[in-house]
């Protein structure tokens, strides 16, 4: 069997992440350019400010006030160190050896394994788990799912996952004001021309959005890779995470709210759609054994 680099895992997974959302920039300059020649130099500001500004505000609150969110919408309780001390002494651990800030932790109140990791940087992090996180694993598989956690943190995925809900917001917000303006759109700019770039700038504004969101989704994907090769990198072992995620496997549906639902180490319900925000578990674990 072929083994697998973890430092390149991560090397690749980064630039592949980087990749995707370069092609999120160019399909934001695509549209804009289309709306651009389409519509008159004044309305085409005015569609570009109004998303500008709208996405700002979104960046402004889940920037600074993702793992109140988060937390909040799970109904999270801090951890004590008092009641969760195996808990609090894993992540110290980790948190020693990877040089990083040890972030607040959280118990949310459900028997399925899960976990979850959210805030912009390291020093402003949160690791939520669950009871059966706690109450399923052992200490050597629970160090596996609290490292791959502390690689979100590490690798700063928040931030760079909320850069890419902007940009994938942007482009939605203004395919929405392209779109509906069309109605309120007068026909003395009519040519040949600003006719084949309205043209252009309907399908733009029809496909970008399914287009991103797919590519944002691929994204997510790749970034879960790239915390199971770094949980590797902090434990220097892949089989706590091997045996946590075969666990994972027999769990059933969660019920979360559908914003925190891509921050967990593990897909929270089990119904498979063309939209996914993680990788498959057994494609996670086939890659970890090659480790």
């Amino acid at each position: 069997m072929e083994r697998l680099s973890f430092h390149d895992e991560i090397k690749k997974n980064k630039i592949y992440s980087s990749l995707l959302i370069l092609i999120v920039f160019g399909v934001l300059i695509a549209l804009g350019y289309a709306i651009s020649f389409a519509f008159s130099p004044a309305d085409f500001f005015l569609i570009m400010i109004i998303a500008i500004v709208i996405s700002l505000l979104y960046i402004w609150i889940g920037y600074y006030y993702s793992d109140k969110i988060a937390i909040a919408s799970v109904n999270a309780k801090e951890a004590s160190i008092k009641e969760y001390k195996q808990f609090h002494d894993i992540v110290e651990g980790l948190c020693l050896a990877s040089g990083l800030a040890k972030p607040k932790l959280y118990i949310m109140q459900n028997e399925q394994i899960n976990a979850f990791a959210s805030g912009r940087d390291p020093k402003n992090a949160v690791i939520c788990v669950t009871t059966g996180c706690l109450n399923k694993l052992n200490k050597q598989e629970l160090e596996g799912v609290l490292s791959h956690e502390l690689s979100h943190v590490a690798n700063f995925d928040i931030r760079f996952m909320t850069l890419t809900a902007v940009l994938v917001g942007m482009i939605a917000i203004i395919s929405q004001l392209f779109l509906r303006s069309l109605w309120f759109r007068s026909n003395d700019r009519e040519n040949k021309s600003g006719a084949i770039f309205l043209i252009i700038g309907i399908v733009l504004a029809v496909l970008a959005p399914l287009i991103t969101q797919l590519v944002q989704l691929a994204i997510s994907r790749k970034r879960e890779f790239a915390a199971d090769a770094n949980a590797v990198k902090f434990t220097r072992s892949p089989t706590g995470l091997i045996n946590a995620l075969t666990k994972i496997k027999d769990n059933k549906d969660m019920k979360v709210s559908g914003a925190v639902s891509p921050l967990f180490l593990a897909k929270p319900t089990k119904m498979s759609n063309l939209f996914e925000t993680h990788p498959d578990i057994n494609k996670r674990i086939e890659r970890l054994r090659k480790m």
